[in-house]
């Protein structure tokens, strides 16, 4: 067994030794009392010491006690390249750990909000009724249109096959923008409509599961958002 020995008088200056070594390599400080390091190195040897042990700082050290019963274990050192990896798993954890934590409170204020179904029910037709007046207005707003364009159509047939007066022309251009417009605003607000019905299909496939006890925050009301029907 090859032994690395170092010594040094008082025993508190070896203790700071190991202490400014430990912060040196990036380990916390070990704990005070008198210790041995032991380790084996790549090529198989044991070796031991009164601090950590340059040659294994990349394989697991153990800290014995005096008496050779087992102190504590060092993990081997990590690279930067796996420092890297170590600290991204670490900032999933928590960001998921943050993400659960946000949907319990959320699910928490859904239930408060929404007590039964009827609650949850009355809100969908209101959130409906403001988009279904939007979308009437412009079904409106273009059967006026089309009924102004009836007599500027008619107009037009006394000049087939020449140009049109310059007055006529605008007035079918300015129709055609408009009714273009017009139709691309309900386009808008009939998504808008399909948006809000989804929102509240998943919001009361997610009430469901909490109002027959699943936890706030569950990964199983996931599943339940996933699986509802929508219209």
């Amino acid at each position: 067994m090859t032994t690395t020995r170092i010594f040094a008088a008082p025993w508190m200056a070896v203790t700071l030794g190991i202490a400014a070594t430990a912060t040196a390599w990036g380990q916390q400080p070990q704990p005070s009392g008198r210790a041995i390091f032991a380790c084996t190195d790549a090529n198989g040897k044991k070796l031991t010491s009164d601090r950590l042990i340059a040659e294994c700082m990349g394989r697991e050290q153990r800290i014995l006690n005096a008496d050779g019963s087992l102190r504590e274990i060092i993990p081997p050192t990590l690279t930067g390249e796996e420092r890297a990896a170590a600290d991204a798993r670490e900032r999933e954890v928590a960001a998921q750990r943050a993400a659960r934590l946000e949907a319990a409170r959320r699910d928490r204020g859904l239930v408060a909000r929404y007590p039964d179904e009827a609650s949850h029910r009355k809100a969908r037709e209101a959130a409906l009724d403001n988009v279904r007046r939007n979308v009437k207005l412009s079904e409106a707003r273009l059967a006026t249109l089309a009924n102004e364009r009836k007599p500027l159509l008619a107009d037009a047939e006394f000049y087939a096959g020449k140009p049109l007066p310059a007055k006529l022309k605008a007035q079918l251009d300015a129709n055609d923008v408009s009714t273009e417009a017009q139709r691309a605003l309900l386009a808008n607000q009939r998504d808008e409509m399909a948006r809000v019905e989804k929102t509240y299909d998943d919001e009361l496939a997610r009430l469901k599961r909490l109002w027959a006890g699943v936890p706030p925050g569950s990964p199983e009301l996931a599943s339940a958002s996933a699986s509802a029907p929508h219209k």
